[in-house]
């Protein structure tokens, strides 16, 4: 289908106007135009705007060889479109149900290792057969016409002759009879609408359930553990000196959210340690524990200059005084250092009382809300 300009003065449009096209609304009345058949509106549509078909090829007869074996393969392609969509369903539903759980680890399990993959190859493969099933109804199904069309300004006729052009397309399509492909299209719609959808749950849900910003792992017995996984006892620190531990869990010492700083305090450091409200009981002995994630961005706070008593961020070079409840004294942070409640266990390793007593790191918009 081409068109052509034919109002004046309009870039490669003719230099004096054209026949009037457009069906003059004085010229057929609402209700002729609704007492038409839409056969009879979609050829007054077409000659009334200037269509001229130059060339048309039916498509296959009715009923024929061709016909059928067309109508299997599109159907055939749009039904293996919805398989493999609901197989993508079954791989992002099942996980954690009736297929191993998905989790991230450096050294995952196989199902780790396939569980993206198997996601990008089903969405593809329906994608990929919804488009090929599309291209293959349009060669092998549809009527194809080369026709020519004026452009111009559309009006109440236009819009009622369209709309009994574009009805008839879809009679034309074959569709109504063709039920194959129809329940081919229905099923493959419902599996590609359903798997793009799915994935959206992850962003719909209440993202507070469970309260994961705002606690971690650690709990009332939990050892202080290194990154090797050894646990730590008073007397293992020099005093002045600063050792980052982790809780003794599966995968703790991967936790960003779980990186302690636990710090060894001079003698005259203790004399001026001033902890913050309700927190005096935190500490045990000389050993303070702090969180190691910064409250301005998120950084890991990693330099102890014991002279000072100051924890330093090397991001933003905010700094946080380990005798005031680590309190910001210079750069961008705002909030202390939350301090993790210690004490030891019967073996004399320490242990934590609790978790955090509130939300670690940079502060978020309903922080004091969960």
């Amino acid at each position: 289908m081409s068109t052509r300009e034919t109002r004046p003065g309009s870039t490669g449009g003719e230099a004096t106007p054209g026949p009037l096209h457009g069906g003059p609304d004085e010229d057929y009345t609402p209700e002729q135009l609704a007492a038409m058949r839409r056969e009879e509106l979609d050829l007054l549509g077409a000659r009334y705007d200037g269509v001229e078909i130059l060339h048309v090829d039916p498509g296959p007869e009715p009923g024929s060889a061709t016909e059928k074996r067309a109508v299997r393969q599109v159907g055939w392609t749009f039904a293996l479109a919805g398989v493999f969509a609901f197989l993508f369903l079954v791989v992002y539903v099942g996980s954690g149900w009736f297929l191993p759980e998905w989790s991230w680890a450096e050294e995952g399990t196989a199902w780790s290792a396939l569980f993206t993959p198997l996601l990008g190859l089903f969405m593809g493969l329906s994608l990929a057969l919804v488009g090929a099933g599309l291209v293959l109804y349009t060669k092998k199904l549809l009527p194809h016409e080369t026709a020519v069309q004026d452009k111009h300004d559309g009006s109440h006729f236009d819009r009622v002759t369209t709309g009994a052009t574009l009805v008839g397309g879809y009679h034309n399509s074959g569709l109504p009879r063709r039920k194959l492909i129809t329940r081919s299209l229905g099923f493959m719609g419902v599996g590609v609408g359903v798997m793009l959808l799915a994935p959206l749950g992850g962003l719909i849900k209440n993202p507070n359930t469970g309260n994961p910003l705002g606690r971690t792992s650690w709990a009332e017995g939990v050892r202080l553990v290194r990154i090797d996984g050894s646990p730590v006892r008073p007397g293992d620190q020099e005093p002045g000196s600063l050792e980052t531990v982790f809780p003794a869990v599966p995968g703790g010492n991967f936790e960003s959210d779980a990186a302690t700083m636990l710090i060894r305090l001079r003698p005259e450091q203790v004399l001026q340690d001033e902890p913050r409200e309700g927190q005096a009981d935190f500490s045990y002995g000389d050993y303070v524990a702090y969180s190691k994630i910064c409250t301005h961005a998120g950084c890991p706070v990693s330099l102890y200059e014991q002279e000072t008593s100051r924890l330093l961020c090397p991001c933003h070079q905010s700094q946080f005084d380990v005798t005031q409840g680590a309190k910001p004294i210079f750069g961008p942070a705002t909030r202390s250092l939350p301090q993790l409640p210690i004490t030891v266990d019967d073996e004399g390793f320490f242990v934590a009382r609790s978790d955090y007593i509130e939300a670690v790191g940079p502060t978020y918009w309903n922080r004091e809300r969960i």
